[in-house]
């Protein structure tokens, strides 16, 4: 069985379509896989079962990726062709069945919606784990103390919350008496994010940091956020993939839809600032776009009772 996965170029969503992928792995164990994607996104598929090759769609001038990608899928019949891009390309390939998505249903949140698109229950997203990733994971993060992974930055610094507040949040929850107290601190950003972070990454002590902000693989960050006792940050790839690895995740939110882009999970949740998405944006577009800029109403004792109630719920 020839299967055709095209998906996104950044993380977050990338990660929100492996629940799709998923379940149609499970139904076609024998499946030869080949995946089209974003390069942010690639290493994330490493280790899908089946996989025989992953395309990076670079974008290029007047739609050229997407001649690109059909000179390199055309001469193959595919038994399922998915396209989450909403292109015209599986109209003009040899192909059983194709799955497109052609919109966005924006009470729906993406995971949901891509449930609708295959006429499922929403699939919950899935990573694939090498034992190699694993052993990487354990080495990085020694399981001797409690850790509590951050990401405090996103691809809008407009939509990252305070620095200066994770900072706070960080001591509130590993202070003496604290629910992590002791414990190691994981802050997990790209490596062109360092200077927007680099307040928290001063102010933890260097024998309690973790620090992945080097541009480490994907699936090793994901294995080592599953380790996590809790996982806060901003709307992110980084968010999506915390949850997917089963931490505990806190996502917080305001000028991106928390309805369409939570974390996914049975221990996830979410947190938004008073401002509703519009009112946000409408700031943003009267040049309101400094780091923190949207998120600076959204308290530090609302994001600490949160994290602690999820810290609760989750262990």
């Amino acid at each position: 069985m020839n299967l055709l996965f095209v998906t996104a170029t950044r993380i977050g969503d990338a990660v929100l379509s492996t629940g799709l992928l998923a379940l149609l792995l499970d139904r076609n164990a024998d499946a030869r896989v080949t995946i089209a994607c974003g390069a942010p996104a690639r290493s994330l598929f490493a280790e899908v079962p089946g996989l025989e090759r992953v395309i990076v769609l670079n974008k290029r001038k007047l739609a050229g990726h997407w001649f690109a990608l059909w000179g390199a899928v055309a001469t193959t019949r595919w038994d399922v062709a998915v396209d989450l891009r909403g292109s015209l390309l599986t109209n003009f390939l040899w192909r059983k069945t194709a799955l497109v998505d052609r919109g966005a249903h924006p009470q729906l949140h993406r995971v949901e919606e891509l449930g609708r698109l295959a006429s499922v229950a929403p699939p919950a997203p899935r990573l694939w784990l090498s034992d190699a990733h694993r052993s990487a994971a354990s080495r990085l993060v020694p399981d001797d103390r409690p850790m509590l992974a951050i990401g405090p930055a996103a691809n809008w610094p407009a939509k990252t919350w305070p620095i200066d507040r994770y900072v706070a949040l960080v001591g509130r929850l590993t202070a003496p008496g604290a629910p992590l107290a002791g414990g190691r601190v994981l802050v997990a950003a790209a490596p062109n994010e360092r200077d927007q972070i680099a307040p928290l990454l001063q102010a933890i002590a260097p024998g309690d940091l973790i620090d992945l902000t080097l541009g480490e693989d994907l699936l090793v960050v994901a294995a080592c956020l599953a380790r996590a006792r809790l996982y806060v940050g901003n709307d992110s790839g980084l968010m999506h993939l915390a949850a997917a690895a089963g931490a505990p995740t806190l996502g917080l939110f305001g000028p991106s839809s928390d309805q369409r882009y939570r974390p996914w999970g049975e221990k996830a949740a979410f947190l938004r600032t008073p401002e509703p998405v519009s009112e946000l944006k409408a700031r943003a577009q009267r040049g309101e776009l400094g780091p923190g800029a949207l998120m600076a109403s959204l308290d530090l004792d609302a994001v600490e009772a949160a994290s602690r109630s999820l810290l609760m719920r989750a262990h």
